[in-house]
């Protein structure tokens, strides 16, 4: 009945959480999660489009550094077709003097940092500004390009040696100390001295008609114009929101040499490094990375490409990109917006939906109530909905009819109920008692039929042991008589015969009046439970010499005790060969003895412990039964059944524990003699 109205409250319950299903899924659940989907893929083309921008800004600036690449190159082309140029050339003079100060005019109007004509020996014609070293290199693929016939332009990394090679200054300018930065990738380096040269050469004929070049550069590191002029193209006017702003950045390697992103107090962030992935993205793998990044101290939305120079080597990175947390702010306040209207939606909407809902499942409710009620007991219960007109209103009625009719019934089958428990119980008490009187007589014929015959064949096989003994003992007399004086010299052995003789005898009364108990129980007698046991053991002793048990004592009981003797060694017989059957491998029997009291009573225990394999919760519910017994064939099953009732009957109580593989303990209480 329990499972019946548990099943019908969850019923009732269930249609009132459909109904409330169907007043709040559409506004919670389903509302919710078209917003958040609406919401997923507004955030995933928001950021689609904050990565098209910030890629069209690296477009920008990489057509931009191509221009000042072309630009710089089509500067050289006119330089050397200049007729000024031309004609200082051809002239020794010119060349002494006055090709020097041209070139020093078009550079500084030009922005070159270093301008000369080279031959292709390596040594520098003119110079301007002045050089520091009067032959440079020729193998640069830029150099060795134009001096081919070819004008070329290209990025380039200049070692601190040929930077100084131009100018000392030029050295100084481009060495940036490195700025320990989070992220990056692991080095031992505190300086950068290198430098990112936009480097560019024409052809030209020298006046002796060998080739030569006029080649020109200008040094990147720390040229902030530059990035300046880059950043203020990309980002002038680009619609920003508030507070973020645009930086690019020029690499080499993965060290900022020049860039507008700011630091602490406004500093430039020249000499801090880039993060370990993207320099593995950029620099190893030669790909474009487009994504968020932690620039320095703050996060942008960030795009790098690699920077190839003249022997076509990735050697540094060209990076644009405008701060992330203006965008994440606006998005934030986006989505505060739509989670307080759709807020405002809820309190105004789902208080109406449950009144609603409340009109439908407050009847449906009662209605499961008064149904566990009458299940309860309360047969009188009615559901008092039956004003209400709706369907409702209608099954309510109904339902107070079929109640009266289940009332109806109910007091008739409990009249009939009545009658046959009467009967039933009359029955049972009548099988009960003749079952019980059934089990004692069994187990008294039992008991009776197996100790008769113990004792029997007991009986028997002392007479034939006694037999023997007597006639052993009258020929020893005689033999001692026939040898007269000389016996004395065999005095020892003839004792030693006499005692074991005696032992054997004892032996054999001790059995008989363990095996004939009957002759023996009409009286008590007192006395110490420690002597019992010695006198107890020799009637096992050849079942502890076919093992490798040995026997461990405690002797602590200071009581006597009122029991006929006989039938206490029956029980600790029992007790030790069963104890003896639990290890057949061989263990330790422990035999205990203590003063116990019991209920206010003094008393002595008794405990027969081994160190066997044990026994199980079943198995020690049963182990007093009359037949059962785990030794299958070799058991009856009656030994500590007998056992028990042998010291219940002195008033004494005996119990066991035990547990796989803890041994097995039996304790016999006895109460103390008076």
């Amino acid at each position: 009945m329990s499972s019946e109205v548990a099943g019908r409250g969850l019923r009732s319950r269930s249609v009132r959480y459909r109904l409330l299903a169907i007043a709040l899924v559409p506004m919670l659940v389903i509302l919710p999660l078209l917003l958040g989907i609406g919401i997923y893929r507004w955030n995933a083309r928001f950021n689609a489009m904050m990565l098209s921008k910030v890629n069209d800004d690296l477009t920008i600036a990489h057509q931009y550094l191509a221009r000042i690449r072309d630009t710089t190159e089509d500067h050289l082309v006119s330089v050397t077709e200049a007729a000024r140029f031309q004609e200082l050339l051809r002239k020794r003079d010119g060349i002494d003097g006055g090709l020097a100060e041209f070139l020093s005019v078009v550079a500084a109007g030009r922005g070159f940092d270093f301008l000369y004509v080279v031959a292709e020996d390596g040594r520098v014609v003119a110079s301007g500004p002045s050089m520091v070293s009067a032959s440079v290199r020729t193998n640069w693929p830029i150099v060795t390009s134009a001096l081919q016939g070819h004008a070329k332009v290209g990025l380039d990394v200049f070692a601190e040696t040929d930077l100084a090679a131009l100018s000392p200054a030029l050295a100084s300018r481009a060495r940036v100390e490195i700025i320990p930065t989070a992220g990056s990738a692991p080095s031992d380096l505190s300086a950068e001295p290198r430098g990112l040269v936009l480097h560019a050469a024409s052809p030209l004929k020298l006046p002796d008609g060998r080739p030569g070049a006029l080649v020109g550069g200008v040094l990147l590191n720390r040229n902030l114009a530059f990035v300046d002029g880059i950043n203020d193209l990309i980002y002038h006017d680009s619609g920003l929101p508030e507070g973020s702003q645009g930086t690019v950045t020029l690499f080499l390697g993965d060290v900022r040499v020049s860039t507008n992103v700011r630091m602490f107090e406004g500093q430039r962030a020249i000499g801090t490094r880039v993060s370990a992935q993207v320099r593995h993205a950029v620099l190893d793998e030669g790909r474009v990375w487009r994504d968020s990044a932690f620039v320095v101290d703050d996060w942008y939305v960030s795009a790098y490409e690699p920077i190839i120079d003249s022997y076509d080597r990735r050697v540094g990175m060209l990076y644009a990109g405008f701060l992330e947390k203006p965008f994440t702010q606006a998005k934030q306040e986006a989505l505060l917006a739509i989670a307080a209207a759709f807020l405002v939606a809820v309190f105004a909407t789902v208080p109406l939906f449950l009144h609603w809902a409340g009109d439908i499942f407050r009847p449906l409710e009662r209605m499961g109530d008064i149904v566990a009620r009458v299940e309860g007991g309360d047969l009188s219960a009615r559901t008092g909905l039956a004003t209400k007109t709706d369907e409702i209103g209608q099954v309510a009625l109904h339902l107070d009819r079929l109640l009266d009719l289940v009332q109806e019934r109910d007091a008739e089958l409990r009249q009939w109920n009545d009658e046959l428990n009467q009967r039933v119980e009359e029955r049972a008490q009548a099988l009960q008692l003749t079952t019980t009187q059934l089990e004692t007589t069994t187990r008294q014929l039992v008991m009776s039929e197996k100790l008769a015959a113990i004792g029997e064949i007991t009986a028997g096989v002392a007479h034939e042991i006694n037999n023997p003994i007597a006639v052993m003992q009258g020929n020893l007399e005689v033999i001692r008589q026939l040898m007269g004086t000389e016996a004395e010299q065999a005095r020892t052995e003839f004792r030693l015969i006499e005692q074991q003789m005696d032992r054997i005898t004892e032996m054999v009364t001790k059995l008989l009046q363990f095996a004939k108990p009957q002759e023996y129980s009409g009286y008590t007698e007192q006395y110490a439970v420690a002597g019992a046991i010695s006198d107890t053991l020799p009637l096992v002793q050849h079942l502890l010499r076919k093992s490798t048990i040995s026997v461990e004592r405690e002797d602590r009981a200071l009581h006597p005790i009122m029991m006929n003797r006989t039938e206490f060694q029956q029980v600790l017989v029992n007790l030790i060969v069963n104890a003896i059957h639990a290890m057949p491998d061989g263990g330790v029997l422990t035999l205990r003895t203590f003063d116990s009291d019991m209920d206010g009573e003094a008393g002595v225990a008794i405990q027969v412990s081994d160190t066997g394999a044990g026994m199980s919760s079943e198995v020690m519910q049963k182990v007093f039964d009359p037949f059962f017994t785990t030794k299958r064939r070799e058991g009856t099953g009656l030994g500590l059944s007998i056992s028990q009732m042998l010291t219940t009957r002195q008033g004494g109580k005996i119990s066991v524990a035990s547990g796989p593989g803890a041994g097995t303990t039996f304790t016999v209480w006895l109460p103390a003699a008076r």
